[in-house]
């Protein structure tokens, strides 16, 4: 079988990397596309040595650090890569890699970590975040947004099965799409974490600084809380901004190494986050080294983190984005830390381990290989999937915080 598997752009290794790491460990023979390749040398190990094939804006000026300025002509681009002489495509999609032109005899599996979030539910803070909400330039831009909506919607026909990364994007990609989703939850080193044997008095969180991350609405109820320390690692370019705003007992550490980061994450007291993600890899490493988490209570952190109401709790949920409400959620938690074990944190986290990742996607892209040659004629896929296999279909729960 002829594998081959794109995803949108290699920039950094970040979670959608991850999961191309894994699903290339997977397919060993696969040949591996996508846009743009700028992956740095230090994390070109992920493609296990292989050469990525990629479009016509690998040559564009300034791709690449101005590579989103392209995104209008990111979908033709992506459909000008060749997969023709591949049995089984796989896209690795967060943009435009699922809309890669396949033939009536190819089988192609999308990998969805998100519907583009800033062309649907998301664009209007997309556009008043980059400025463009308003004059001729705004104008534009929406125009750009609603014909790739148009092509968002159109190339969804072109997936045979849809598989999203939590049961939050599932979600999305039925409100989006119409169409159900097989959830495979990312791969997660739980491995490379170990239980601290000792906790110190700091609160950790650790992002990009970018705004949708909403690191400083925890500096700011830091700021509030002086008898409480909070050390930020990330960098990004929020980080001026966030120096302003940071008091003296909020620490901002810029990047930090991996080995650094698990460090923080196996002494502190318990890990923040005020983001709503659509799965979070970072909420279950922190809970695979022990730690707490403290997190807003939608998105995929519902279905990584077991609040107070559960019987062994790894987290506390906050319900809005607000210092106020992180003040809260550090207060409940310091009433309830002894509830909150780290035995059964990690317990939590291993149920995201690499080896259910391999296991899971291997069975549903063998059932679906299976069913899809037994057929002559194929106009809809059947539903061919293990008896435990994990539906996302209406209704879809958890739908908010416990």
């Amino acid at each position: 079988m002829r594998v081959a598997i794109v995803h949108d752009w290699f920039v950094t290794y970040a979670g959608s990397e991850r999961v191309v790491e894994q699903l290339i460990a997977l397919f060993p023979q696969a040949d591996v596309f996508s846009l743009l390749d700028f992956l740095p040398a230090s994390d070109r190990r992920m493609l296990a040595g292989k050469k990525v094939e990629t479009s016509f804006l690998q040559r564009m000026p300034w791709a690449a650090r101005k590579y989103s300025a392209y995104l209008p002509l990111m979908p033709l681009a992506i459909e000008q890569l060749n997969l023709s002489r591949y049995d089984m495509v796989i896209s690795s999609s967060h943009c435009v890699a699922k809309g890669v032109v396949t033939g009536p005899d190819q089988l192609h599996i999308s990998y969805v970590h998100t519907p583009m979030r800033y062309a649907w539910d998301a664009q209007h803070e997309y556009l008043s975040g980059t400025g463009l909400d308003r004059g001729l330039r705004g104008l534009y831009a929406r125009w750009m947004l609603h014909k790739l909506r148009q092509w968002d919607v159109r190339t969804s026909h072109g997936v045979d099965s849809f598989v999203a990364n939590s049961q939050f994007i599932a979600r999305r990609i039925w409100k989006t799409y119409r169409r159900h989703a097989r959830v495979i939850y990312p791969p997660v080193d739980t491995g490379a974490f170990s239980l601290g044997d000792r906790r110190e008095e700091f609160y950790l969180t650790a992002s990009r600084l970018v705004p949708y991350k909403k690191i400083e609405v925890l500096v700011e109820a830091f700021a509030s809380m002086p008898n409480k320390r909070l050390v930020v690692i990330g960098d990004g370019p929020g980080w001026k901004g966030l120096r302003a705003k940071a008091t003296s007992n909020v620490t901002l550490l810029g990047y930090q190494s991996t080995d650094a980061l698990r460090d923080f994450m196996q002494r502190a007291r318990a890990f923040l986050f005020a983001s709503r993600e659509d799965f979070g890899i970072v909420l279950v490493e922190a809970q695979a080294a022990g730690t707490p988490v403290i997190a807003f209570g939608q998105g995929g952190a519902l279905e990584t983190i077991r609040g107070l109401g559960a019987e062994k709790p790894t987290g506390v949920f906050f319900d809005e984005q607000t210092p106020a409400a992180v003040i809260e959620a550090v207060r409940t938690f310091e009433q309830n830390h002894d509830r909150i074990k780290p035995a059964d944190c990690r317990e939590n986290a291993m149920r995201f381990s690499i080896e259910r990742f391999h296991h899971d996607f291997h069975e549903h892209a063998i059932s679906q290989w299976e069913a899809f040659r037994s057929q002559t004629f194929r106009p809809r896929m059947p539903a061919t999937l293990a008896p435990d296999a994990q539906i996302a279909s209406p209704p879809y729960k958890p739908l908010r915080a416990a």
